[in-house]
């Protein structure tokens, strides 16, 4: 029997898992090159959903924070960080603090994956909503809602919604999570720290709903948590990489 043609609809279906599955994919290759486990990224997805269907209905938020913008925003989370695959090792795996140049250096993640973003976009002559929620959140992530943050200085409501969200998820996970040179913190300490940035470094609102939403939160730091075998495997690759950086 001749199988019928795939509907457009299931085609479509079909396109979007492909794309959610090669977006996580290559999120998992970026965090390869750092001191974060591949299920870093994985958190911040989730605390990035948790936020936004939070906001959903919020007066500040509801005309942008539709279903199908939080479901594309949900996808392209991942590769908030690809600006990173440009950063040279010396600086991206480096065990102390940064020089003020290395510094400098790193700060361009941000630029290196808008810049790649809009050349793939004129190259190939595409143009979409969610392309757009990927560069917005790839460039303005490190953006302070009281201006103090780069590469734009964008401040307030001038940063996007999706970077502002991110912002929030990103330093909390980073806070909790263990590295391989430095221990996380516990829940209360990093809800602590958010609660410094209130109003300075993030959206006020943002992080109201933070605390609202904390227990989730917490949910989702643990069905995520980095395992025994996880960290194993990130010690290793840092030594091989930091060792073949040395040699260099």
């Amino acid at each position: 029997m001749k199988s019928s043609p795939s509907s457009p609809a299931s085609q479509t279906d079909s396109l979007g898992a492909v794309m959610a599955v090669t977006i996580l994919a290559l999120a998992s290759l970026a965090e390869t090159r750092d001191s974060d486990t591949g299920k870093h990224v994985l958190r911040v997805q989730h605390y990035v959903r948790a936020l936004a269907l939070r906001l959903r209905h919020h007066p500040r938020f509801e005309s942008e924070f539709s279903d199908l913008f939080i479901s594309q925003l949900v996808v392209c989370v991942p590769l908030y960080d690809m600006g990173t695959i440009g950063i040279p090792d010396r600086i991206l795996l480096k065990p102390g603090r940064l020089t003020p140049a290395e510094y400098e250096l790193m700060k361009t993640h941000t630029t290196l994956a808008y810049e790649a973003l809009v050349q793939a976009e004129q190259t190939l002559g595409l143009q979409a909503e969610q392309l757009q929620i990927l560069k917005d959140i790839a460039y303005s992530h490190q953006e302070k809602w009281d201006g103090s943050g780069y590469p734009q200085g964008l401040a307030g409501n001038g940063i996007p919604a999706s970077a502002r969200l991110v912002a929030v998820a990103d330093v909390y996970d980073a806070l909790i999570s263990d590295r391989v040179y430095k221990s996380g913190v516990s829940h209360e300490v990093a809800l602590g720290i958010i609660l410094q940035g209130h109003a300075s470094h993030f959206d006020p609102d943002i992080v109201d709903a933070f605390v609202d939403i904390q227990d989730d939160i917490k949910v989702i730091a643990r069905r995520f948590a980095d395992t025994d075998q996880d960290m194993q495997k990130k010690m290793e690759y840092m030594a091989n990489a930091i060792a073949e950086t040395t040699e260099l």
